[in-house]
């Protein structure tokens, strides 16, 4: 990656952004095909700047609707005798705290439960908020800004289980955390945090 892709990237989806609000807005049919336009440009700078098809770019720009705001995905910080579980994503061998997506109607603390349920194996309850993080996330969702929240929680039961979308499971003492991480999906810092708030309960929330 060079230099320059973050920062056209970054153009892109504020580009895509304000075409979204604009057509949301929009009082006819000229405004709104200026706006389509701006879509096809930030659909256009992705595509030449990454590995991603235009056309499809722009399926996934027309299908956003409304005011644009960011994305909202959750992870699990979970421990069993102070290692982290952590789980291997198929997409691209990288180990991650299991979570993902918030669904429309979810509230995050039932969305990470449910996420490290279905990818784990494991039943779990959110207890308190690690950290609210900016994330701007790699392939493929550099299209749209996202904020990550991540969760302690405690584990109830169950027993390690990939998923569709995993391939491992384990626990992990702090020293013995995989090298290769899924991209944004949990980060050396977002690690660093989940291991303080276990040794320091009182912790404040961490956030950006």
């Amino acid at each position: 990656m060079t230099s320059k892709r973050p920062r056209i990237l970054e153009w892109a989806r504020e580009i895509q952004a304000l075409a979204q609000i604009g057509h949301h807005y929009a009082c006819d049919n000229y405004q709104r095909e200026r706006c389509r336009r701006l879509m096809e440009i930030a659909a256009e700078m992705v595509s030449e700047n990454s590995d991603l098809e235009r056309l499809s770019l722009m399926r996934s720009y027309q299908s956003q609707a409304g005011y644009a705001t960011p994305k909202v995905d959750v992870r699990a910080a979970v421990f069993q005798g102070g290692r982290l579980l952590l789980v291997r994503e198929r997409i691209d061998g990288g180990w991650t705290m299991p979570g993902g997506w918030v669904d429309v109607g979810d509230s995050p603390a039932a969305a990470v439960e449910r996420e490290t349920f279905e990818e784990a194996g494991f039943r779990v309850k959110a207890r308190k908020v690690i950290g609210i993080y900016d994330s701007n996330r790699l392939d493929p969702l550099e299209l749209y800004h996202a904020f990550k929240i991540v969760f302690l929680c405690d584990l109830i039961d169950g027993e390690a289980r990939p998923s569709h979308e995993t391939s491992d499971v384990g626990f992990f003492g702090p020293d013995e955390i995989p090298g290769v991480l899924s991209g944004e999906r949990t980060t050396p810092r977002h690690i660093r945090d989940a291991f303080a708030s276990l040794a320091t309960p009182q912790l404040p929330t961490v956030f950006d």
